[in-house]
């Protein structure tokens, strides 16, 4: 059985729930919410004192949403630059919040690439730590999922939010080839969490980041690849640009075609989908589910 191992422990006088164990023999559902002012998609963005949070969390589960994502700094391409300070006086309140209505429904994942907001999170109640950046930007990311033995998503990427698109040449052994250079670049940081003895390890091909639409068009060709590694795999191609550019339409037009990759997805072995719209992802994994009867 494909799973992962979630241990709540809830800090500011909340219970202790144990340890919860996920099942990802059928593909789940992380919804995205983005406490940014800037996040590509307006449709995602919320105010960190927002009442509107747990409205939206509370509907979210009910779609059926078995992880939250919470974000404080946009990664999009040329996305401003946001201090730790900052990052963590926006995600802060969300995650306690959360955590004291929902932390025995959901699992609450911080996405972050600097292991002092994640430090914060986990602290807070966050059990997740999904780091956009696979380590690259913060020296002590590993060693800090390490000791808080939270499950980790590890993604692939290249750079920074405003230097990412211009690393994209892939090559492996000076031979042009996308998946294998990202497969491999993913296999020697699983090696290294390995070696500091992280157990749960999620892993992100990362669509979008520093790859152009047409290099992710080709890994989403090759998705199935990324099975070699024996990990369960997230996908996140929520309305991004690959989708709304080839179909020349905008981000909030992009349902029906992140819908549709999204089945594709799970068709070449994708275990979760990160997604703007949890309850569309939930009913194309409830056909995808009848189709493999």
């Amino acid at each position: 059985m494909t799973s992962i191992s979630i241990n709540h422990k809830h800090e500011l006088n909340r219970p202790v729930i144990g340890q919860k164990l996920i099942d990802l023999s059928k593909p789940a559902v992380m919804g995205i919410l983005n406490i940014t002012p800037d996040s590509f998609f307006s449709g995602s963005r919320y105010s960190p004192n927002s009442n509107q949070i747990a409205e939206k969390v509370g509907k979210m589960i009910a779609d059926g949403a078995v992880f939250i994502d919470i974000g404080g700094y946009s990664t999009r391409p040329d996305a401003d630059d946001v201090s730790v300070s900052e990052e963590i006086d926006r995600v802060s309140p969300v995650i306690e919040v959360i955590a004291m209505e929902f932390g025995d429904k959901v699992a609450i994942s911080i996405d972050t690439f600097r292991s002092k907001v994640a430090r914060e999170a986990v602290k807070l109640g966050a059990t997740i730590i999904n780091d956009i950046a696979g380590g690259n930007l913060d020296e002590e990311m590993f060693q800090t999922v390490a000791e808080l033995q939270v499950p980790y998503i590890l993604m692939h990427s290249r750079g920074n939010p405003q230097t990412m698109n211009n690393l994209n040449n892939y090559q492996m052994g000076g031979v042009p080839h996308l998946t294998l250079t990202v497969i491999t670049e993913l296999q020697q940081k699983v090696a290294q969490l390995r070696a500091l003895a992280v157990k749960d390890i999620i892993i992100d091909p990362g669509f979008g980041f520093a790859k152009n639409a047409k290099q992710g068009f080709e890994m989403m060709r090759n998705l199935e690849a990324f099975k070699v590694m024996d990990l369960p795999i997230l996908v996140g191609i929520s309305r991004k640009s690959l989708i709304w550019r080839t179909l020349n339409i905008t981000a909030h037009e992009a349902l029906n075609g992140t819908t549709a990759l999204n089945m594709y997805s799970l068709m070449q072995g994708a275990k979760i989908l990160r997604v703007h719209d949890v309850k569309e992802a939930i009913e194309t994994i409830r056909l995808f589910e009848e189709l493999k009867e």
